[in-house]
C-alpha cells in the first residue's frame, strides 16, 4: 500500500467554504442527520468527478482474480466471467487471463466502468456475487494538464478498493514504466539542445 504522506490533497470542503453552519437535527431515524437539501443532484450522479477518465480508457478498472492452480476457483471464475458478459453486456470485459500478467501476481480477468450507472450496478452486484475472489477497484485518473494517465501507481494502491483480501501487486512495473517515461524526455530534450 502507497504512504498517503507522499501525496498532496485537495480539501473535501474545496467550493463549499463560507456557508452557514450544518444543522445538528436528527432524522427520523434518530440516528443520521438532516441534510440541507437543494433540490439539486450532485453532478455526480451524471459523470465522474475530475481527475477521473471520463474517456476512452473509463474511470475505473476491475481485477478479478483467481489463484489458477486452484481448480475450484479457475471454475467459479470462469463462470463469473461469463455470467458477466451475459447480464452486462455493455461493459468492457477482458481476456479470462491464465497466469499472471502485468502487476497482478495471480491470475484474474477486468472489467471497465465508464458511468455512475454502472459503477452503481456493477459494484453491489459484484459484491454478491464475487464469491471467493478478490477484486481490485482502482481508478484511472487523468492528468487535467498532460492529458496522461501518469499516477498509475497511486491509482493502484492509495486510490484502490478491495473486496475480499488484498492481494500484493508487483509495484515495480509503474518504476519501469516512470523511468522509461523519464528517459525519453532526457532524450528528447538532449535532441533539442543539440539542434540549437
Amino acid at each position: 500500500m502507497a504512504d498517503p504522506s507522499l501525496y498532496s490533497y485537495t480539501s473535501p470542503l474545496a467550493g463549499y467554504e463560507n456557508l452557514p453552519s450544518l444543522p445538528d437535527e436528527k432524522a427520523a431515524d434518530g440516528k443520521s442527520y438532516l441534510n440541507p437539501q437543494t433540490g439539486v443532484l450532485s453532478k455526480s450522479y451524471e459523470k465522474f468527478c475530475e481527475p477521473l477518465d471520463n474517456g476512452i480508457r473509463g474511470a475505473f478498472d476491475i481485477h478479478i482474480y483467481y489463484f489458477q492452480k486452484n481448480a475450484k476457483q479457475v471454475q467459479y471464475a470462469r463462470e463469473l466471467w461469463e455470467r458477466i458478459r451475459r447480464e452486462f453486456p455493455e461493459l468492457r470485459i477482458y481476456k479470462f487471463w491464465e497466469e499472471p500478467i502485468g502487476p497482478h501476481p495471480v491470475a484474474m480477468f477486468e472489467v471497465n466502468l465508464f458511468t455512475p450507472a454502472q459503477f452503481g450496478a456493477f459494484i453491489p452486484w459484484l459484491v454478491i456475487y464475487r464469491g471467493p475472489l478478490s477484486v481490485l477497484v482502482h481508478p484511472n485518473t487523468v492528468n487535467s494538464e498532460t492529458g496522461e494517465h501518469d499516477e498509475q501507481e497511486r491509482d493502484h494502491t492509495q486510490r484502490a478498493t478491495w473486496m475480499g483480501d488484498r492481494i500484493p501487486l508487483d509495484l515495480s512495473l509503474f518504476k519501469r514504466m516512470a523511468d522509461e517515461k523519464a528517459r525519453r524526455a532526457a532524450e528528447l530534450a538532449a535532441g533539442t539542445q543539440n539542434k540549437d
